[in-house]
């Protein structure tokens, strides 16, 4: 596991007046919600204004996100679990996913954090869920990143 050289962010950050939409996958329901409860952990203590919509997988996170940010979102956080299995399928979902949402966020100016977790097996997604016992938390993760990233966008803009 890779959780080495990862900030530490200790600062709370004050999101308040930005919008969010938490866009999640529904494949590996366990995963996928500690994910979720992770993000909205953030969310949630930020005081940014959000809302969660749910997809079918990690294939249509980027669509998603597309449209809550041309909806008017200032960031979205991508949620979703791929695990690896014998087929060259888990190589199509996890590029279209991870290309998809950089260029949804090129494309848009706005960020959106990156909780799309790419997996050998289902052990590595608990390990990373924020669940009791896990690890990591990638979904408090992804809700910092994308915070953090809005609020430097917004300061940019002036």
């Amino acid at each position: 596991m890779s959780g080495k050289g990862a900030p530490i962010t200790v600062d709370e950050i004050d999101a308040a007046g930005l919008q969010v939409v938490v866009v999640a996958g529904t494949w590996h329901a366990t995963i996928t919600d500690g994910l979720i409860a992770g993000a909205e952990r953030v969310l949630d203590a930020s005081g940014a204004d959000y809302r969660m919509v749910r997809v079918p997988g990690s294939f249509e996170l980027p669509v998603a996100a597309k449209a809550a940010l041309d909806a008017g979102a200032d960031a979205v956080v991508a949620l979703g679990v791929i695990i690896r299995g014998g087929t060259p399928h888990f190589e199509y979902v996890s590029a279209a996913a991870t290309d998809g949402l950089t260029r949804v966020a090129l494309d848009t100016g706005k960020p959106v954090g990156f909780g799309v977790l790419t997996l050998d097996d289902e052990q590595q997604g608990l390990d990373r869920a924020g669940l009791d016992g896990s690890k990591e938390d990638k979904g408090a993760e992804a809700a910092d990143a994308a915070l953090r990233t809005a609020l430097v966008l917004r300061a940019l803009r002036g």
